[in-house]
């Protein structure tokens, strides 16, 4: 890592060199109506071309030759500023960037087409969040995951759910950061929404390959979420009512200029809208007070605080939960006889059950501009992810008699957490133009509990209470990370991103070491076209067990360990991008992925023998390898715009212990993925979006062959009949042996407008699988009477739970 470190130094000495006498201009980029840093705006000479892009949090570094400059600094959306400056020393430039008419199309990408060809990134999808409104959505809840599914190289999982899956990889390779804080588990509503507001959402970058050094830990994708900084200028919100949920969100100054909030919350009101009904039932039973109720809540908020033009500091926080809930009260009384006589007793019972699970993460940051060249980015996180099942009991026993009062109690817990504490430092290096180098370190302290049941008991008011913990012991782990990189501009045609990742997992006394090479490569044939390469490895020591396809909170994250080795990868990836107009982009990639150490329950093993406390002994250790073809093109303005992506892929899956060895493919491999989505601004006040899916069937586990297991012969009594006991064996030869059937859909969504002086409110309507296909959720085996045959045969079903959905969903902005 030194040597690396020294060697880009030295390349940027030599090449900072070659410009003399030269100035330094740096500054930060923000919109000029809300004060938010603008990612990726470009600043540049405009004789010479030669210039920089703004980091995540808006500043940049520009060396140039003094004297006389015009400079241009332009971002999608917003107005060109130029400007001349007689450069005799080093400048600070802050620039305002005042947006256009806002865009009423879907805009995929933040950046430019050419910007986009131009950069040495590749495998990247920039999304603007505010654009995902007009994406027709299930229920009408606007998902920013469920936009990204629509992207090649990314899918969803089962019908509806908001789960997705990089590029052959599990979900637990997805490394998800929010303000750059992991988060373990992204599904609302059984994994029919995600934790996500976009309301409180400011950009976010999803990158599937070519991985720069500073991002590690994780095998398939990165997910960079960050959220709004607040408006410092003037005092706005948006609200909305759909279906299933309601959404506010308020921002704005504190002090004008200096400090700024923001705060967004979002529920359901399942529970609520069903509880007077429930009451209702209840009202016609004397002794009954049941409810069942299920809500999710999140709350997004951020507060931050401009020192002076060197010091910002801030303070982001979420936290989010679902709960699925039984609360029952109840009495009866009951007479006890003996031989002195008869006593009789009411019981009062107070039961409550059920399932939760959520996120808490916070962030503390400090921006400092240590100097014109040199940014620097010091933060503290804390991720919290907790998953629960639970029951409290409660009975009190009164004498009728005797007035007596005797209570039992009974509290049942299975749980299962993960929390990290972290800190870490990255900087930002602008040498020259030819130069941005990147460099930082990070530890963070693991705690996992990934199995815990709690039993405690008591009875009739009895001094033996029994309290019992066991399941899996808990484990901790520290994980520590170092990086460099840089983005070299060779000349205009050449351009390199090179880094190097160091990492280091101690857990139970073993430390797993990796240093993981990183490159990406662009070489621009034409003005409009370039070619890209890029080649990474990776290594993982978080595992998720997965019980389901669902994405349920079930799915347990456990470390590796002594038994358990570290997951580990390589990538290389090869694409074109072209850019014929400057409304059009098509892009095209090819990739090869290789993974090993990937873990999964063995052949009968389950969840549900967790709390036994063994789950090593639970999974085998595997390989698996994905490679595959994606193709996007885009058109980003007009009154026609959207994009469509197709992926043609292949995903397979090898361990020792399942499959008798062989190789099978994964069970979100899709031969093909193909989707179209448009948006359509018939005027101001009216827009309208279509979006059509379409992927080749995933792949399932069916028996080759059943057969009875005979364990028994009975006669009965006095008779000539004889009955036998069997079990039912199911044999087969490969897991996933057999695909669902094709899945397709089309959802349709029309938005109406009305902007008045300082409010605009929007009514949405739309249709989820508009033609009402009925796509397979799961497959399962049933047995029928077969009147032909005259004997019971087993046929396969298909179980669908979406058809046609139509939403409505109101919402304003002020």
């Amino acid at each position: 890592m030194r040597t690396l470190l020294l060697s880009l130094l030295f390349a940027t000495a030599l090449t900072a060199g070659t410009y003399g006498q030269s100035v330094t201009i740096s500054g930060t980029i923000t919109d000029a109506d809300t004060g938010e840093p603008l990612l990726s705006a470009n600043i540049y000479n405009a004789e010479t071309l030669k210039g920089t892009t703004s980091n995540v949090y808006g500043f940049y570094s520009l060396t140039q030759p003094g004297g006389s400059v015009p400079f241009t600094v332009s971002f999608t959306g917003y107005k060109t500023f130029r400007t001349e400056l007689n450069l005799s020393k080093d400048t600070t430039l802050n620039v305002e960037l005042q947006p256009v008419i806002e865009l009423e199309e879907v805009v995929v990408s933040a950046q430019s087409p050419l910007q986009n060809i131009k950069s040495s990134e590749m495998s990247t999808i920039h999304l603007s969040p505010s654009k995902t409104e007009m994406v027709p959505a299930l229920l009408g809840e606007t998902d920013i995951i469920k936009t990204l599914q629509l992207m090649p190289g990314t899918q969803a999982g089962t019908e509806g759910t908001s789960g997705f899956y990089v590029r052959g990889g599990s979900p637990d390779q997805n490394l998800i950061l929010l303000d750059g804080v992991p988060v373990y588990n992204v599904n609302h509503l059984f994994g029919f929404m995600s934790v996500f507001n976009s309301d409180a959402i400011r950009n976010v970058t999803l990158t599937k390959g070519g991985f720069p050094a500073r991002y590690g830990g994780r095998l398939s994708s990165v997910l960079d979420i960050r959220m709004k900084e607040g408006n410092n200028k003037e005092f706005k919100g948006e609200a909305s009512i759909g279906l299933i949920s309601s959404k506010l969100t308020l921002e704005g100054p504190i002090v004008k200029d200096k400090t700024s909030f923001m705060v967004s919350g979002r529920r359901s009101y399942i529970d609520i809208l069903s509880y007077p009904i429930q009451m209702k039932v209840n009202s016609e039973s004397d002794d009954e007070n049941y409810w069942l109720g299920y809500f999710l809540q999140d709350f997004n908020a951020k507060v931050n605080h401009i020192f002076n033009d060197k010091h910002r500091i801030y303070l982001s926080l979420y936290t989010g939960k679902d709960k699925f809930f039984m609360n029952d009260k109840y009495e009866y009384k009951e007479e006890d006889v003996w031989d002195q006589g008869y006593e009789t007793f009411t019981y009062k019972n107070k039961d409550k059950a059920g399932l939760q699970w959520g996120n808490t993460t916070g962030a503390l940051r400090w921006n400092y501009i240590i100097n014109n060249r040199l940014f620097a980015n010091f933060t503290g996180t804390v991720s919290n992810y907790k998953f629960s099942i639970f029951e409290d009991y409660e009975e009190e026993q009164i004498s009728n008699q005797t007035n007596e009062k005797e209570r039992s109690d009974f509290y049942y817990e299975y749980y299962s957490q993960i929390k990290d504490y972290s800190i870490k430092a990255d900087f930002d290096f602008f040498p020259s133009p030819a130069h941005h180098i990147r460099f930082g370190a990070q530890n963070t302290l693991h705690y996992f509990s990934p199995g815990v049941t709690v039993n405690q008991e008591s009875y009739l008011n009895s001094e033996a209470v029994t309290d019992t913990t066991y399941g899996n012991k808990n484990l901790e782990s520290n994980e520590f990370l170092l990086y460099a990189e840089d983005d070299i501009t060779v000349n205009d045609i050449l351009k390199f991103n090179i880094g190097l990742h160091y990492s280091a997992f101690n857990v139970q006394g073993q430390t797993y070491q990796s240093l993981e090479p990183r490159l990406s490569a662009r070489v621009m044939l034409t003005d409009r076209m370039s070619v890209k390469a890029s080649y990474s490895q990776m290594q993982q020591y978080l595992h998720l067990l997965a019980n389901s396809s669902m994405g349920l909170p079930t799915d347990l994250w456990v470390p590796a360990t002594k038994k358990i080795k570290p997951q580990d990868s390589w990538q290389g990836a090869l694409g074109l991008s072209y850019s014929p107009h400057p409304d059009y982009e098509i892009s095209l990639e090819g990739y090869y992925k290789k993974m090993n150490g990937l873990i999964d329950y063995k052949e009968g093993a389950s969840f549900f023998e967790l709390n036994q406390g063994n789950w090593e002994d639970l999974v085998t250790s595997g390989t698996g390898k994905s490679y595959g073809v994606e193709l996007l093109t885009q058109k980003h303005g007009g009154t026609l715009s959207g994009w469509v992506g197709y992926t043609l892929s292949w995903a397979n899956r090898q361990f020792e212990d399942i499959s008798f060895g062989k190789e099978f493919p994964f069970k979100y491999d899709a031969r093909h993925n193909l989707s179209v989505v448009s948006t359509i601004r018939f005027s101001e006040k009216t827009d309208m979006g279509v979006t059509w899916v379409y992927r080749t069937g995933y792949p399932l586990t069916i028996e080759d062959e059943s057969y009875r297991s005979v364990f028994g012969f009975f006669r009965e009594d006095n008779t000539q009949h004889y009955y036998s006991d069997y079990a039912e064996i199911d044999h087969f030869e490969n897991r996933n042996n057999y695909r669902m059937p094709d899945y397709h859909r089309l959802d349709v969504g029309v938005n109406f407008h009305k902007k008045k002086k300082r409010v605009d409110r929007t009514w949405s309507f739309g249709l989820y699988n508009a033609y009402g296909r009925n796509n397979p959720f799961m497959i399962y085996r049933d047995q029928e009477w077969d009147e032909t045959k005259q004997q019971e045969v087993t046929r396969l079903k298909q179980l669908s739970i979406f058809n046609i959905i139509p939403y409505v969903r109101w919402s304003i902005k002020f």
